[in-house]
């Protein structure tokens, strides 16, 4: 029989799917958007840029919301929200309104992740966490190699807004499906077996019980915090690159025709999916052996220095099939680090995994905002699109360092933290 964390597990994998394919959709439409709305790489750098931004500035009042009234109700409003933005993308007239469309796209989106990280602390014990969140980042790579396969042939039909009306009403439905279905915690789910409960439970401390407000003042004094958080803003200098920028950089950076694209722009994500899924089952598969300090760090640190590695081989060469490949094998390198990074989140944060990944996630995507925008000024000033590619392995190589000042084992905050001062 399936175990119903695994049903919760496949609510959230389509979710993941939903959330990549909205997001990526704008970077397969972007050469034609750029086109028809008339904006330069300088003035596209802040479009994708607005929504890195709002999402930042959104993650940890959304994460924090999650652990005090629970996945359910915050992931079915957000889920909405950013459905309805992604629909009204499609209906933007110039460039200022597809600014404050972004931004309030990002606004949604924001909180999508650091919930389905809350919901995975409740459901899942901790030897089980890391494959659920590389099975959670395999479904949004799965959504953005379905992006432009769904993307482009929508635009030769339709043209580019076609697409963005058409994927707002996917994440409608799965709204109304997780509201209506889930629970956000095992006991509250009618049919859920006392053995299943007994096994989260067991394995999981206190992630399960009644959630609090984090105790920020303790938290920012850790180093511990502060490395998590610094490594992946410095890791989403170079993963944001596929979302906002990897489409057009193969069509102006590398001569793509669109049947080329469409062939392979998947690439990079196909190999991300399935280095998440095995990024998440090697850290689950070294606890037991090395430990959770070395089985997360082991993973994290060597996933980002292939990752840096393979970028500067990206930029060494202008042959456009070794292009692709060096960067799928780029990608594939930092997502295996993934779900590792979501995984630590919850070891360290316990029953605060919203909160802690809502931090983390907000400096990530500070990252991706000014990688975003400083990316367009850079293809202008040196007139090549390779120039994106050495910041990039520069901060890959940083963020892989980052990992060895990472310990899975020192948790955010005391158990007797509940009865510290909040702030």
């Amino acid at each position: 029989m399936v175990k119903y964390r695994h049903r919760v597990l496949a609510l959230l994998f389509l979710l993941s799917i939903i959330t990549y394919i909205d997001r990526v959709c704008i970077s397969v439409a972007g050469p034609e958007m750029q086109k028809d709305l008339d904006i330069s790489p300088e003035r596209w750098g802040w479009v994708v840029g607005v929504f890195a931004i709002s999402y930042a500035a959104f993650e940890i009042p959304s994460g924090a919301m999650g652990d005090r009234i629970g996945p359910r109700k915050v992931l079915t409003r957000i889920v909405i929200w950013w459905s309805v933005f992604t629909s009204l993308t499609g209906a933007v007239s110039n460039y200022f309104l597809l600014l404050l469309t972004r931004f309030m796209f990002g606004a949604g989106e924001a909180g999508a992740y650091p919930n389905t990280a809350s919901s995975i602390s409740r459901w899942f014990p901790v030897v089980e966490r890391a494959r659920a969140q590389g099975l959670v980042w395999m479904a949004s790579r799965v959504g953005g190699a379905l992006s432009p396969l769904m993307v482009i042939p929508i635009q030769v039909r339709w043209g580019w807004r076609g697409s963005f009306y058409a994927f707002g009403v996917l994440g409608i439905i799965w709204a109304v499906i997780w509201y209506w279905w889930y629970r956000d915690a095992p006991r509250e789910k009618p049919g859920v077996r006392e053995q299943e409960i007994g096994e989260i439970e067991a394995g999981q401390g206190t992630a399960g019980r009644t959630p609090h407000s984090l105790p920020w003042r303790h938290a920012l004094g850790q180093g511990n915090f502060w490395a998590i958080v610094v490594m992946y803003h410095t890791y989403c200098w170079g993963s944001y690159f596929y979302l906002s920028w990897l489409h057009t950089f193969l069509v102006k950076g590398r001569g793509f025709t669109p049947e080329e694209l469409q062939a392979w722009s998947p690439l990079p994500f196909v190999f991300g999916g399935l280095a998440n899924l095995l990024g998440g089952i090697t850290s689950d598969y070294l606890i037991p052996r090395v430990g959770l300090k070395w089985g997360r760090r082991a993973v994290g640190a060597s996933g980002l220095a292939f990752s840096a590695v393979c970028m500067l081989g990206t930029a060494m060469t202008a042959n456009k099939l070794a292009s692709v490949l060096l960067l799928s094998l780029a990608y594939a390198g930092s997502d295996f680090m993934l779900p590792v990074a979501w995984a630590v989140c919850l070891d360290v944060g316990r029953k605060y995994a919203g909160a802690m990944t809502g931090a983390m996630n907000m400096s990530g995507q500070i990252g991706s905002f000014l990688s975003s925008v400083i990316f367009g000024y850079l293809v202008k000033y040196f007139g090549t699109y390779n120039a994106v590619l050495y910041p990039m392995a520069g901060m890959l190589i940083l963020s892989s360092a980052l990992w060895f000042k990472i310990d899975a084992r020192r948790q955010l905050a005391p158990e007797t933290a509940d009865q510290a001062a909040h702030v």
